[in-house]
């Protein structure tokens, strides 16, 4: 094997691109271009790799963003897309990619996470992260909403361009969906699952300009995310997309208090791993939300 070349954020080098995609599609099945064809990869997502030649073999990505707890903002870290190719693994090119990282990053963030399959658990310890437990929201439901009352429910087509557009200008400019704990500037890892994971799930409310991110099946309701431009009141929009029949809702994300819902939380381990920086503390008790997880 010849000497690797370190390089980082090529995302306008298009051989370098393209060995990249193909390397996150053989591993992780994960298609990057039509996300990168409707221009979602941001100035925050920054792949660093080693490369052979014209061939991506190792990575692990940078997405820089914001986290909202309790209100307060907090500069963060995601990590993703750690992979490496087959031919390459064993020779430690991870372990050096997460050091160039926190070399890089050094005294520039409050929190540094990312979520981890279980066969990797063991590895992020090693650079000062910490396993943390989460906890997912649910509500037993109870219809109230008037049944003259037209929800003008519209679903979004993400091949249709106004639709895409629509979603697209709502990510650039969206509240956080919660003030308790949610995220800030992810429109690129948002719409990398409009595109490629909940593309089948996304409505619209037209008379109160919000877009729901929802599944229902059966009597329950798995409530993905709610984009919205201005301040809304969760059981308002959840009467908008439930139905008579609906008996449970459980939330992929940390929803705020609300004196009408009274909510349960069941212990819920999806491998996230937290590096603190100084007096900042990743929360207790909150759900990372689903459409920002990289």
């Amino acid at each position: 094997m010849k000497d690797l070349k370190f390089t980082k954020n090529y995302k306008n080098n298009d051989t370098l691109r393209n060995s990249f995609f193909e390397l996150a599609a053989s591993t992780f099945d994960i298609h990057f271009e039509n996300w990168y064809q409707h221009g979602c990869w941001g100035e925050g997502y920054i792949p660093f790799s080693f490369v052979d030649g014209d061939q991506v073999v190792a990575n692990a990505s940078v997405n820089i963003l914001e986290l909202i707890i309790h209100g307060e903002k907090k500069k963060a870290i995601q990590i993703g897309t750690v992979m490496t190719h087959p031919d390459y693994r064993g020779k430690g090119l991870s372990a050096r990619l997460m050091n160039k990282i926190l070399e890089e990053y050094e005294n520039k963030y409050d929190l540094m996470y990312l979520f981890a399959n279980e066969s990797v658990l063991d590895f992020y310890p090693k650079f000062g992260f910490k396993a943390v437990e989460e906890h997912l929201f649910s509500m037993d439901f109870h219809f109230t909403a008037n049944p003259l009352e037209s929800a003008n429910l519209r679903k979004l087509d993400v091949t249709d361009a106004e639709d895409l557009h629509l979603i697209q200008q709502f990510a650039s400019q969206r509240l956080p969906v919660s003030k308790r704990f949610a995220t800030d500037h992810t429109p690129g890892i948002f719409m990398f699952y409009c595109l490629n994971v909940l593309s089948d799930n996304i409505y619209y409310l037209e008379n109160e300009n919000v877009i729901v991110i929802y599944q229902k099946e059966d009597n329950n309701i798995d409530l993905f995310d709610v984009v919205s431009l201005n301040e809304i009141n969760m059981k308002d929009i959840l009467n908008k997309i439930a139905g008579a029949d609906t008996e449970k809702v459980t939330f992929h994300f940390t929803p705020d208090e609300n004196k009408d819902m009274e909510f349960i939380s069941s212990i819920n381990n999806d491998g996230l791993f937290v590096k603190n920086h100084g007096d900042n503390l990743y929360p207790v008790h909150v759900k990372h939300p689903i459409t920002s997880i990289a």
